[in-house]
């Protein structure tokens, strides 16, 4: 009975929330219930002679784990009703605007289409018979239920933390991933709906697949293949798989959030430019690409479809899979800006929802409701399975504590009654955690990095011709893959990676022993220990006290082959290119989520040195030695990653491209925005923080800020 249709709504409208799951498991429970006590009453009113008291049935204890569940419930109805009012309408939002776009697109496009420079008076006439024509105003329903599609993909698309393939085999299976299957198959088909309606729009000769002729032989009527709209059918197929893939390789579903925050249309209007660029280049790509392919492979679509659907090749025409065919500026100008019409469509889209999701979104700091707790900053801060909304929050976090002086004062009030600084606890709490998760993170790359680099330097100091024969297969971005199933024998000594069968893993702890290893366990290690057994090895293994353990044959052989076929493999260079790590691709994956990382050092910094004012019972006094150990704990982690190779190389600039590249810079402005918060706090502390309890060699770099020697 506690049930709204509210409730029930806002739990089935959202997939992305849990509460249809919990409202599910709750009916049922509710039923089997009231099962269990009528089959119960049931059995002892049909064995027994006396009636069952009702209150002596535990039903109670069920409907209080039912009231818990609908308490867990309700809590992430109401955080969906969040996501549902702040994410899903904006994407609805951009959506409509993109509708509403269409008829100012096609406009454009009519005009280009039939464009004449000695005839403008008829061009004009014909262009506005033709917008208020039957067929255009078909092909606009047409195309706005490809926005519509579109928009829906972008919104089950689109991510915060873009996805870095670390080898071009992993970039690989990511374009073969069915997922990306089915979503290359939706955007050809897509892809040819636009170019069809771009073909009718033109109209002469692209009009229609069939067309009458004549044929030779006989005289008589038939249809034949209209080739022309064929090749644009099949251009926008092309041209949709090349959205598809460009939206992997790219990374165009990411979507990142300003640092400068603008109206919506101000920043539209900056932006247009730079999408009509992006659409016309990339269509005289696609167009040049398709064209090269059409000419070797376009007979095999043109004999298919001609065949299937019973039409037939006009001889008489100029076939367009010859060179002849395609030298056609009237087909390549229509190409041209047909494509343009179909990306700058795609584009625009995608373009209003980055505009429309990243918008800033004002969070109450607390509320003077119990059922209102859930829409709170401090709450939304800790939400894990949303990240749009953490992100609006850690946003909404850094404007505020630049900004807003009465939300900044609701941070440091105290809890009425108990007086407790619950606001500046719960955020500070989850600042500290992000920026102590990405703290270990760093670590524990740079430990795996260091640790083989230490161990490759000493083979070479020992065995100075395998270091130069391997120095090539080094030079990944940090340290060669050494689990990859293609790295040869030779590298997983270089780095110290041991057999777990061989006598050398478990004990042997001294360095020394561990230097001599290249010299006493050659490439051939597997493969001498067998010929030893059989008396004709080459090398002999040197025994060492308490290192003897039994060598399984079989064991042996076939790790020795498996190193001969590892080995094979890795001296091919088809193999090596597409399992060697990408450049850069080690530090751009670690800094991928960043930006929520900035947002927690702006909004932490900007607080603590607000508080050194308006902090009235001195809530930000007891954390500010945890604060301040953990910027410096991961300043320190930071530079350390920043002595690494090809971390702090600068990424390629692209020509023009719709995929957000700002990715590849965030460890740079990370960098950056963790100086600023450090230099926010001792400027604003000065001599103050001596007295704050931290330890001496944080103490000592806390001083170099202070002298501005950073």
């Amino acid at each position: 009975a506690k049930f709204t249709f509210l409730d029930l709504f806002n739990g089935i409208v959202h997939p992305k929330c849990k509460f249809s799951q919990h409202l599910t498991l709750l009916i049922i429970n509710y039923f089997q219930t009231i099962m269990t006590f009528l089959i119960t009453v049931t059995y002892q009113n049909t064995h027994t002679s006396k009636n069952v008291d009702i209150q002596t049935f535990d039903f109670h204890q069920i409907v209080f784990e039912a009231e818990k569940m609908y308490e867990m419930c309700l809590c992430e109805t109401k955080f969906s009703s969040i996501f549902f009012q702040v994410v899903i309408w904006r994407a609805v939002a951009s959506i409509a605007w993109s509708v509403l776009l269409l008829p100012v697109t096609t406009a454009v496009f009519v005009l280009l289409s039939r464009f004449s420079l000695f005839h403008p008076i008829q061009w004009i006439s014909d262009c506005t018979s033709l917008l208020t024509a039957s067929s255009t105003i078909f092909s606009l329903v047409v195309l706005c239920g490809v926005v519509l599609i579109t928009g829906f993909f972008n919104l089950e698309f689109y991510t915060l933390v873009p996805s870095i393939p670390c080898s071009r085999m992993a970039l690989l299976g990511t374009v073969l991933h069915p997922r990306q299957c089915v979503h290359s198959l939706v955007y050809c088909t897509m892809g040819m709906l636009v170019m069809w309606c771009a073909s009718v729009t033109i109209g002469g000769r692209y009009s229609t697949l069939g067309t009458p002729c004549r044929q030779s032989e006989s005289g008589e009527v038939v249809t034949c293949l209209n080739e022309y709209h064929l090749f644009l059918l099949l251009a926008g197929a092309f041209m949709g798989y090349s959205h598809s893939f460009l939206g992997v390789v790219q990374n165009m579903y990411y979507v990142s959030f300003q640092p400068i925050q603008q109206y919506k249309y101000p920043r539209f209007k900056g932006c247009l430019p730079m999408v009509v660029k992006c659409s016309v280049i990339q269509a005289l790509y696609s167009a040049r690409n398709f064209a090269a392919l059409y000419f070797f492979f376009g007979y095999v679509p043109k004999t298919w479809i001609s065949s299937t659907l019973n039409l037939q090749i006009d001889s008489s025409l100029q076939p367009l899979d010859s060179l002849t065919g395609l030298l056609d500026f009237s087909l390549l100008y229509h190409l041209s800006i047909s494509g343009a019409f179909l990306y700058l469509t795609w584009y625009l889209t995608v373009l209003l929802f980055r505009i429309y999701v990243t918008e800033a979104y004002s969070f109450p700091v607390q509320s003077t409701f119990t059922e209102d707790a859930e829409q709170c900053l401090p709450k939304v801060l800790a939400e894990k399975n949303t990240l749009v909304m953490k992100f609006l929050a850690l946003q909404d976090l850094a404007l505020l504590s630049q900004h807003s002086l009465s939300r900044r004062l609701e941070v440091f009030n105290l809890s009425q009654p108990g007086g407790h600084p619950h606001n500046w606890n719960a955020i500070s709490g989850e600042c500290l955690c992000l920026l102590s998760e990405l703290t270990q993170r760093l670590v524990a790359h740079q430990d795996a990095v260091a640790s083989n680099g230490r161990v490759k330097s000493q083979s070479a100091s020992s065995d100075t011709r395998s270091a130069s024969s391997s120095s090539s297969v080094l030079t990944a971005p940090f340290t060669p893959d050494v689990d990859s199933p293609f790295s040869s024998p030779a590298i997983r000594r270089l780095v110290g990676q041991q057999d777990p069968h061989s006598p050398w893993s478990g004990t042997v702890q001294s360095p020394h022993i561990m230097r001599r290893g290249p010299k006493l366990w050659s490439a051939s290690t597997v493969s001498s220990s067998v010929a030893g057994e059989k008396g004709s090895s080459r090398f002999s293994v040197i025994p060492l006290h308490g290192l003897e353990t039994p060598v399984n044959s079989c064991s042996c052989h076939t790790l020795n082959c498996s190193a001969q076929v590892k080995s094979f493999l890795a001296k091919r260079v088809l193999i090596m290119y597409l399992f060697n790590k990408l450049p850069e691709a080690s530090s751009q994956a670690l800094f991928a989520d960043s930006q929520a990382h900035i947002w927690a050092l702006q909004g932490l910094s900007h607080l603590v040195a607000a508080s050194f004012s308006e902090d009235q019972f001195g809530v930000v006094q007891t954390t500010l030695p945890n604060i301040l150990s953990c910027l410096v704990v991961l300043l320190e982690a930071v530079d350390r990653h920043f002595k690494l190779p090809h971390a702090s190389s600068k990424p390629v600039r692209t020509l023009c491209s719709m995929g957000d590249s700002t990715y590849k810079t965030l460890r740079f402005a990370l960098r950056a925005a963790l100086k600023t918060a450090i230099y926010k706090i001792t400027t604003t502390f000065g001599e103050h923080l001596n007295a704050v309890n931290i330890s001496t060699e944080h103490r000592k770099r806390l001083q170099q800020f202070l002298e501005f020697k950073e």
